[in-house]
């Protein structure tokens, strides 16, 4: 028959406590003696992986070590990086001024001209003659 998965069992055996000794081989004399569960086992050590995943991390992160990582690049390639996308941002402004102004010559010498006049009319007053 199949065992059925108990989960009060399962978290029993967890908790059960075991007995570790160090003992000296020549003297038998115990040197450490140490009280664990196989719960406290699996805590301490996922508390160990954790810590060293975040120093790591932070090592790379927060240190120079980080240029070594491959695909980071460099920090002069960096500042490089972002003054190359200034001039290029720039670059890409200026191509767009040109094309309009282009554009705009083209229409002149084709004569698709359209200018817009202003249509409002000015109420300008005439100067009154004073009578002196």
């Amino acid at each position: 028959m199949a065992k059925i998965f108990d989960a009060d069992s399962t978290l029993q055996r967890l908790r059960n406590r075991y007995r570790l000794v160090i003992m000296n081989d020549d003297t038998y004399e115990e040197v450490v003696t140490f009280r664990l569960s196989r719960l406290s086992v699996y805590i301490t050590l996922c508390t160990i992986f954790v810590v060293l995943v975040g120093l790591t991390v932070a090592l790379l992160v927060f240190t120079p070590l980080r240029y070594y990582v491959p695909g980071y690049g460099s920090a002069s390639d960096r500042r490089e990086m972002i003054t190359l996308k200034m001039q290029v941002d720039s670059l890409d402004q200026q191509m767009k001024y040109r094309d309009k102004y282009l554009e705009n010559i083209q229409n002149v010498l084709k004569g698709n001209t359209t200018v817009t006049m202003d249509t409002t009319l000015l109420n300008i007053p005439k100067e009154e003659k004073s009578t002196d």
